[in-house]
């Protein structure tokens, strides 16, 4: 199939630069064809945010959004900052925070949701969506540039031959081919190692974020109001943090975030973030209420100094394929659609004037010259402080460089570099120290496989295993005596075990059908020994209202 743009994901970028293909074309008064690819379900299955949404970029992209209906409905009156400690908190003052840190003007809500809604907008403007449509594989040009994608692939057994059901996919070509995966995708990996797109920059930083949707008693609702916590329950030396946002109807979105450059291996992030649950500032919230949901996702966090070059011949990385996420502001989504808008804007001109297959490189230098870029400029010190000086120290030189930043454009440390990638930060387990987690009491607290049947996850059991081992002795003969195997921790959907076998054995398990997709394990991995990859479309999380 033909198309003039082709964008794999139905995430917040890839939906944004759609509609705006089709409002330039429109207002040209010319014929475009979008086709947008999603692996999920259908749009938003796979959408996993807090979300304090900023509206800049769809205030730009569609103005009137309130008049039609975009589920934005919860504006932020309060925004609380804690320091928590094992039985106490401290609260912030609000006028010490740096001013970007303010939410005013921002909405509680689901991100999916308002995925799903920018779809509705993308279809009636005539953008074709093919949820359930997984992208396996890029089709490349005689001249090396990219040319479209390979995705539908159904019907291939454990086995590796085809079933009865069999799908060989189809190749779907563009003019351009616009990559908005998310995080760690796959298909973006392949494309920043095969045109070095990361050459000259830090290695990208990640997190990895667990949220929980609850509906609590109604003596306890406060619609609008935004806490967020560090500190406790992680060490002085692991960074990450919570967030609690009240939205409609008595629900609350609550989730935690671990750095995962963390050292421990012992650290276990969903019993960290269990554990969070039963503070004395967060139990009474959640008690007398009912969970409704889970979710799980890889967060990036390298900020400006991580973001690869995004221009390839035949195509553009968009939203967290990239990387544009604001790090102390837990927000990315209106970075995501403004990058998404911005490749759309070049993607136009150039085939407007019957250009196909080359590199757009004035995308680059729109971001560069965009709200985004200095959205990431005032904080890139933030994440690189604080992996330096633990919490305290990195997060008051932070706060410090951000008001610099935000006051006087000028930063005292310039632009700090990560240096390690997460994969390289473990330290083997005989110089690490075992961490004990309480028993879950099935109230507040869960266990992992509990969880994970509240996030709706599903996957066609006779498939390959789409997590793929380069070396399939590695685990047991490697990271399971040196690191005492933390991808058994890790995983926040308990996708690896290790088992014994009939002979009493070690085994390495991989329990592929818990997947959430969260790519965690990829980034993560010690020996970088673990390749996640796509399975069949339409299988993993079918995340609601998250």
């Amino acid at each position: 199939m033909e198309f003039d743009v082709v964008i794999v994901g139905a995430g917040p970028a890839g939906l944004a630069a759609a509609i705006r293909l089709k409002q330039l074309a429109q207002a040209a008064g010319s014929e475009l064809s979008v086709c947008v690819l999603e692996k999920g379900s259908e749009v938003g299955a796979h959408i996993l945010s807090g979300a304090v949404i900023d509206p800049i970029a769809l205030n730009e992209l569609i103005p009137d959004w309130k008049e039609k209906g975009a589920p934005l409905n919860i504006p932020v009156t309060e925004d609380r900052f804690y320091m928590l400690g094992p039985a106490g908190s401290v609260r912030l003052p609000n006028f010490a925070m740096p001013r970007l840190m303010n939410n005013h003007g921002n909405y509680a809500a689901s991100l999916g949701n308002l995925c799903r809604w920018l779809a509705g907008e993308a279809e009636a403007l005539g953008v074709e969506i093919y949820p359930g449509f997984a992208c396996s594989d890029l089709v490349y040009r005689e001249d090396g540039s990219v040319k479209g994608v390979v995705a539908g692939v159904m019907g291939i057994g454990r086995d590796g031959k085809p079933k009865d059901d069999f799908q060989p996919g189809m190749e779907l070509h563009g003019k351009y081919v616009f990559i908005g995966e998310g995080v760690r995708g796959s298909l973006a990996k392949v494309l920043i190692n095969k045109f070095q797109l990361a050459a000259g920059r830090e290695p990208q930083k990640f997190g990895i974020g667990m949220k929980e949707l609850w509906e609590i008693r109604p003596d306890m609702h406060r619609q609008g109001q935004v806490t967020h916590t560090m500190g406790w329950p992680l060490d002085t030396e692991t960074g990450g943090g919570s967030f609690m946002y009240h939205l409609e109807d008595n629900l609350v979105s609550i989730g935690f975030v671990v750095h995962l450059n963390y050292k421990n291996p012992y650290l276990y992030p969903f019993g960290e973030f269990q554990r969070f649950k039963h503070h004395p500032l967060i139990k009474p919230v959640l008690e007398g209420g009912r969970r409704i949901a889970y979710g799980a996702r890889a967060i990036t966090e390298g900020g400006l100094q991580s973001v690869p070059k995004l221009t390839f011949p035949g195509g553009v990385l968009i939203g967290c394929s990239a990387g544009f996420v604001n790090v102390p502001r837990i927000k990315g989504s209106h970075n995501a659609m403004k990058t998404g808008m911005l490749a759309a804007e070049s993607a136009f001109e150039a085939i407007e004037a019957g250009r196909q297959g080359d590199e757009l490189f004035d995308y680059e230098d729109r971001y560069r010259g965009s709200w985004v870029y200095q959205d990431l400029k005032k904080v890139r010190n933030v994440k690189p402080l604080w992996s330096k000086y633990g919490l305290i120290g990195g997060l008051t030189l932070g706060g410090i460089d951000m008001w610099t930043n935000e006051l006087f454009g000028l930063s005292f440390f310039g632009t700090l570099r990560h240096g390690k990638g997460d994969h390289e930060t473990l330290v083997p387990a005989s110089q690490a120290k075992p961490i004990e987690y309480p028993k879950p009491d099935g109230v507040i607290s869960f266990d992992r496989l509990t969880d994970l049947s509240f996030s709706a996850t599903n996957h066609e059991e006779d498939q390959p295993c789409h997590l793929k081992l380069k070396d399939p002795s590695i685990p047991v003969n490697y990271t399971l005596p040196t690191y005492d195997e933390p991808a058994q921790r890790y995983c926040p959907a308990g996708v690896y075990e290790i088992v014994q076998d009939a002979e009493n054995k070690p085994r390495f398990q991989i329990n592929a059908q818990n997947c959430v997709h969260c790519k965690t394990c990829d980034i993560k991995d010690p020996p970088q020994n673990i390749n996640w990859t796509t399975p069949e479309g339409g299988g993993g999380p079918n995340y609601p209202n998250m």
